[in-house]
């Protein structure tokens, strides 16, 4: 994993592994949010999977997929899960920039 921590509140990465999920809550963070769709690339793991994990080590996650422009509705999802998670969280998609976006547009 390759963290860019943008703020105490929110950092963002590329592509996680349900492996990742120890690591993740060893470094802090108290929940996750995934912005990338299913089925993007075929050998990425599942949402599922990931959240299975999640849930297993006690962290909340969400799953808010973005393709293309940000919709309102994503940002309010982004928003009301960001509300649910105390501390540092991690969003996720391919690169990371898609979570970023999230988090950016919901601080304006």
């Amino acid at each position: 994993m390759n963290i860019n921590r943008i703020d105490g509140r929110f950092a963002t990465t590329g592509q996680i592994t349900p492996k990742d999920i120890a690591e993740i809550k060893r470094m802090g963070f108290s929940g996750i949010v995934c912005a990338r769709p299913d089925n993007e690339e075929r050998d990425q793991p599942s949402f599922d999977d990931i959240a299975r994990a999640a849930k297993e080590a006690g962290l909340p996650i969400a799953h808010i997929p973005v393709s293309g422009m940000l919709t309102q509705g994503q940002v309010m999802r982004f928003e009301e899960a960001m509300a649910g998670m105390d501390g540092p969280v991690l969003g996720y998609c391919r690169s990371g920039a898609r979570a970023g976006s999230l988090y950016a547009t919901s601080k304006r």
